[in-house]
């Protein structure tokens, strides 16, 4: 049997329409902070890195499951089936018109020790990334290869719409460190 070369059916013309459509959709994306970037970068990145074969649309309401150590998600809520079909309730996420995700995660979620300290071990790699990198902008995922379809290519948008807020913000080209001075540093009021 052959192994097709284009596994999930996706053709060059798809991809870059895909591509354009997600880029598209990032409105006027306002200027952010280095934590901002850190914090929607980390955030979108622990959801596109969780499985999905569909593609989200804007302002709609996705569940984030757990089951094992397999993250994934999905369009349906956890009162729509039942807890030994789905695993783990991690939360509710929604994609936002700047394509960055947010995570609310569910009440019992949040008490869970367990789970937590994966996030923080995750967080906490993540932070090392950033502060190795030459410059911010290295750790923005503009074309992830380990990823599948549809993430890739939220991740590349993601990586486009942050980039054009570190350039608004004026951090685009700084390291992690630099970029956080910025914050430290005191505002100069204008001379009289």
């Amino acid at each position: 049997m052959d192994k097709t070369p284009n596994p999930q059916g996706k053709g060059l013309v798809p991809v870059l329409e895909s591509l354009a459509a997600s880029r598209a959709s990032i409105a006027a994306v306002p200027p952010k902070t280095i934590d901002q970037i850190s914090s929607e970068l980390f955030t979108s990145l622990f959801v596109l890195q969780s499985d999905f074969k569909f593609r989200p649309v804007v302002g709609r309401s996705y569940w984030l499951y757990r089951k094992g150590e397999r993250f994934w998600l999905s369009l349906l809520a956890p009162h729509e089936w039942s807890a030994a079909a789905h695993g783990q309730v991690i939360g509710e996420c929604s994609l936002h018109e700047d394509i960055t995700w947010t995570l609310t995660l569910d009440a019992a979620a949040a008490r869970d020790t367990a789970l937590l300290e994966l996030i923080e071990a995750r967080k906490q790699a993540f932070e090392r990334r950033l502060e190795a990198a030459a410059a911010v902008d290295e750790t923005l995922p503009v074309f992830d290869e380990s990823l599948p379809f549809y993430q890739r290519v939220f991740a590349s948008a993601l990586a486009h719409s942050l980039r054009v807020s570190m350039q608004k913000s004026g951090i685009e080209g700084l390291s992690y460190d630099e970029a956080r001075g910025l914050l430290a540093a005191p505002e100069t009021d204008a001379p009289d």
